[in-house]
């Protein structure tokens, strides 16, 4: 493949010549990296074989755009070609303008120790050994076939970053003066305030919210820092093969029970597209599954499950602007959205994006803005 101006146009959408990271993005074989990826259809998710058309091959792996490489407990490198596979996206090799802007708010200057959480097809791993050397970097994922035919294609490609196989969320396999996630956190690890050397920094996404956070250590051992105003949303981080199973059964409760019923002034939001009110309402109640849909007459539908057994499901009928609302369980789920959607309206914003972030030496993170505070 002539894959030098595909790289080279990449590099020309997601950077600009001054940046640190044009060069690595112009110098990164991205197809190397990912010779198999998921796509969706109708009956789950199919496997695309890329050396096989290389065509799509190079379209696919030089566009700015998430390849999803493991769905369950498949990987794309191993599923069955024609065979679609079902369940959720459990890795992938994220767009790379977003592995680029969490690789920029990391302050990877020269000479710093980085660790590279979750290593997925190895395209973070690879842009940071461009600009800091392979002895400077160490890359981190909790499944072994990835960890593996990373470091096999990084190596094709010349490159020799530390390739651990371990949970992120447990001790960390060294020192580092910069902890990068692609993978999104619950919480932040007291390991990674262990592993972080003084005046390190680490930079994560929040589990179920599109918030970045990025704290540098402090002389007591926690760290501190904010909420930036850029949005991001990685896969959950996870310590099996597989995430949990979806809330089917009580998706089947909130789908026929009455519960209370309330009338809303607003139309059904889809929750997980209005960035500020997802990040609140997950910081609120973690753990919220939300679904979506339309009615047999065009009614706008939404569902909100969570682990607890709480229920929520609501219906905006065609023409309509008010909402009906029926919950159940021990919490009130749609309760707690209508409060934030009426902060939302009242002060034009919600306090989570910009918000200062105090972390403690055993993780426990605050976040608080104008007089707001959540902690994680």
């Amino acid at each position: 493949m002539d894959w030098k101006p595909r790289a080279a146009a990449l590099a020309a959408q997601i950077s600009h010549p001054g940046s640190d990271w044009w060069v690595p993005v112009r110098e990164t074989p991205r197809h190397v990296l990912v010779e198999r990826w998921f796509t969706p259809d109708a009956r789950g998710w199919t496997a695309i074989d890329g050396p096989s058309n290389e065509g799509m091959w190079a379209d696919a792996t030089y566009s700015d755009s998430t390849l999803v490489t493991r769905v369950g407990p498949v990987h794309a490198d191993l599923a069955t070609l024609d065979q679609p596979v079902t369940g959720l996206p459990t890795s992938s090799s994220t767009l790379p303008s977003l592995v680029v802007t969490m690789l920029e708010y990391g302050r990877l200057t020269p000479g710093v120790r980085l660790l590279d959480l979750a290593t997925g097809s190895g395209y973070s791993a690879a842009l940071a050994c461009h600009r800091l050397g392979d002895d400077l970097v160490t890359t981190l994922d909790v499944d072994p076939y990835l960890t593996q035919v990373a470091a096999d294609r990084l190596d094709r490609i010349g490159l020799h970053p530390t390739v651990v196989t371990t949970d992120g969320a447990s001790e960390l396999p060294g020192t580092f003066d910069r902890i990068v996630s692609m993978v999104s956190m619950p919480r932040i690890p007291a390991s990674w305030l262990t592993a972080l050397a003084p005046a390190g920094r680490l930079v994560t996404t929040i589990t179920g919210t599109g918030l970045i956070i990025t704290a540098d250590k402090t002389d007591d051992g926690g760290a501190v820092g904010r909420v930036e105003w850029d949005r991001a949303s990685f896969m959950a981080t996870r310590t099996s093969d597989d995430y949990p199973p979806a809330l089917g059964e009580l998706f089947a409760t909130a789908s026929t029970e009455e519960g209370d019923v309330a009338v809303s002034p607003f139309p059904v939001l889809n929750v997980t597209q209005a960035w500020e009110v997802w990040s609140m309402l997950s910081l609120a109640a973690p753990g919220i599954e939300h679904r979506t849909g339309t009615g047999d007459d065009g009614s706008r539908m939404t569902w909100m499950l969570h682990p607890d057994g709480s229920w929520a499901r609501a219906r905006t009928a065609p023409g309509e602007r008010t909402t009906t609302v029926h919950q159940g369980g021990p919490r009130r789920l749609y309760d707690l959205l209508e409060e934030i959607r009426w902060r939302w309206l009242e002060h034009g914003a919600l306090p989570v994006y910009g918000a200062r972030v105090t972390i403690t030496p055993d993780g426990t993170a605050t976040l608080s803005r104008g007089g707001w505070t959540a902690t994680l």
